[in-house]
């Protein structure tokens, strides 16, 4: 049995002002296009979630509100261990999270996506994930719990540009 996992890094946000909190910057104008540009090409070839995980950073929650909208994607759930997650923690996450999902989304920030995309793939290397991208393996496992290291196989990589 084949399963989805699309990694999405968040899109372009603005800088921190003053003492703004990293935490709270939302995107810019331009990231919030990039964003609804990539997801209404994952829908038109049916690249639809069962969940989306998200960090819960204002950035990211946008993104992926943004990703609901146009997806239409049934389940929307916040882990703050999301935020600026190393690709151990978000190996942890989707295995814990994952449940019955048979194509799930996680929506996060780099460089712990990055790293987690080219530690999860069996074949490709990506490097940086540029904002608003996402990039979706395929891994031949019965349940998340068995998501591992080098075992996905790259079906498609979308970003804005």
């Amino acid at each position: 049995m084949s399963m989805l996992l699309t990694l999405l890094r968040h899109a372009k946000a603005v800088s921190a002002r003053g003492q703004q909190d990293d935490f709270d910057r939302e995107l810019e104008l331009a990231g919030r296009h990039d964003a609804e540009r990539v997801a209404q090409r994952l829908c038109a070839r049916g690249r639809i979630p069962d969940i989306m995980l998200t960090s819960p950073a204002a950035r990211a929650l946008e993104t992926a509100r943004v990703f609901v909208t146009v997806l239409g994607t049934p389940m929307l759930l916040e882990d703050e261990r999301l935020y600026l997650a190393s690709s151990e923690t978000l190996l942890e996450v989707v295995r814990e999270r994952g449940g019955d999902a048979r194509h799930l989304m996680i929506v996060g920030h780099n460089p712990g996506m990055s790293e987690f995309a080219d530690k999860l793939s069996a074949n490709v290397a990506l490097g940086s994930l540029p904002t608003a991208s996402a990039y979706t393996l395929r891994f031949d496992i019965e349940t998340w719990s068995q998501l591992d290291w080098r075992s996905g196989v790259m079906l498609e990589f979308d970003h804005p540009r």
